[in-house]
């Protein structure tokens, strides 16, 4: 069996394997750290990222859902709907060397269109990087 083809993004090149760029964030200190760091709000999700300021080239990623989204299931599908984003705009969008934290919100990372929570993901990554 043959692994499927990675999809052409609107560029014309194709991102790189998600599993080569992206890493989970599973530590509190990592954690704290991101909390210190720069965030953008969106209509669906808050980012937090910072430069970790290290030689690595991967992009680090952590998920968040509070009780406040609602209970374990309404959290669960939170953070898979996040999980999907992130796979599919970090290799393109995320910048190497970058810690990111997507913490869902309620009534809204659950329900949001995909292709909306994808646009707003694109969005906040963008004024992310764009405010120094």
């Amino acid at each position: 069996m043959t692994p499927p083809e990675a999809p052409v993004t609107q560029t014309g090149s194709t991102p790189p394997a998600v599993s080569v760029c992206l890493e989970g964030l599973r530590k509190r200190p990592d954690f704290l750290a991101l909390n210190r760091a720069r965030r953008q709000s969106a209509s669906s999700m808050l980012v937090q990222g910072r430069d970790r300021h290290d030689d690595s080239e991967a992009i680090r990623v952590g998920f968040t859902c509070s009780k406040k989204v609602g209970n374990a299931v309404a959290r669960n599908r939170a953070k898979r709907r996040l999980r999907a984003v992130a796979r599919l705009v970090l290799p393109v969008h995320g910048q190497p060397g970058w810690d990111y934290a997507l913490i869902g919100r309620a009534g809204a990372t659950a329900e949001r269109n995909f292709e909306d929570l994808t646009n707003d993901f694109v969005q906040a990554l963008a004024k992310l990087h764009g405010s120094k």
